[in-house]
């Protein structure tokens, strides 16, 4: 195989970003976060002390942006409504599906919901959240099932124009993933969708997992941790599989979709890659590029112009595609 070598270099921090966007770029890679778990025992460890953290947050951002979220079970799977207490008119008939990020083991439960708290207060959606199962008791199918199962019971409900699916990172990977098998279980699809920096290729192919490799200061590289989670989902799963990696299946009829990444993401190229394909198979798709950010950084700092303005483009999107 054909190689570059690049010479060690210093990244400085963009002044093109928000002050606040800044000093997330400038934050160091927690070394911690790429060592992998050995034991099942350990997983669930380090899953319960991440959610933890998160949701001890959470009481405080709903707060801010006026947003309540309430349990709820939804074709035997569990979710939350999470609901903006100032919803526009144009949305009164419109819900959005929210399946979490996590690299595919984090976020159980009401640690999920952050993103759908940002996407309902800043939005002013409906949203419903779904707190699939993940490994390590529950490999792939599992999250998969329970994201088709609630989508499956919302079209009983809502018509499927005025539905909106988005995720960002192991989300968004489960956004298109849930699209293809609703294809082949001749579901109708959403109005439109909204995958963030999607882990569309588990097999370790794309440019930007190797230069930004190290760059990015959220995930690091996808060696180590990332790596030892694809193969607890996949379960001895072709890493290749579509339903596993989207980038490999076929997105003809797809709904409108808006992906977004940054310069610095580890997963740039897993997002242009999909946008790419989509395009190529006549779907409408958007592609918005942030300035320094690494992966999901958009959604970081409540504060941060950036994450307005985020929530702003996604929600004109929806607008723009969904019924009403």
């Amino acid at each position: 195989m054909n190689a570059r070598e690049i010479p060690a270099r210093t990244l400085p921090v963009p002044d093109t970003v928000s002050p606040q966007m800044q000093a997330i770029i400038a934050r160091p890679l927690d070394p911690a976060f790429n060592i992998a778990p050995e034991r099942t025992a350990e997983w669930k460890e380090r899953v319960d002390k991440a959610a933890l953290l998160t949701v001890a947050g959470l009481l405080q951002l709903r707060e801010a942006l006026g947003v309540t979220v309430t349990s709820t079970t939804i074709a035997g799977v569990r979710a939350f409504n999470v609901t903006s207490k100032s919803i526009p008119p144009e949305n009164g008939n419109r819900v959005l599906l929210h399946l979490h990020g996590g690299v595919r083991v984090l976020n159980p439960g009401e640690a999920g919901t952050r993103e759908a708290i940002l996407m309902a207060g800043f939005a002013g959606f409906r949203v419903v959240s779904v707190d699939y199962r993940m490994p390590p008791d529950f490999p792939f199918p599992a999250a998969l099932d329970d994201a088709v199962a609630v989508y499956r019971e919302l079209l009983k409900t809502t018509d499927a124009k005025n539905i909106g699916i988005f995720g960002t990172s192991a989300g968004g990977s489960l956004t298109l993933t849930t699209l293809l098998s609703a294809k082949m279980d001749n579901l109708p699809m959403p109005g439109a969708i909204a995958p963030g920096t999607p882990t569309v290729d588990l097999s370790k192919t794309g440019d930007t997992l190797f230069t930004n490799a190290m760059v990015d200061n959220v995930l690091g590289t996808q060696d180590g941790f990332i790596r030892a989670t694809a193969l607890l989902y996949a379960n001895g799963r072709d890493l290749k599989d579509p339903l596993l990696s989207p980038i490999y299946g076929d997105v003809t009829g797809f709904p409108p979709a808006i992906l977004t990444s940054g310069t610095r993401d580890l997963y740039l190229s897993n997002t242009v890659r999909m946008h790419r394909k989509l395009r190529a198979a006549g779907v409408e798709a958007v592609l918005q590029i942030w300035e320094g950010q690494s992966h999901a950084q958009y959604l970081v700092d409540v504060t941060a112009p950036e994450t307005r303005e985020y929530h702003d483009e996604v929600a004109r999107f929806f607008d723009r595609h969904l019924a009403r």
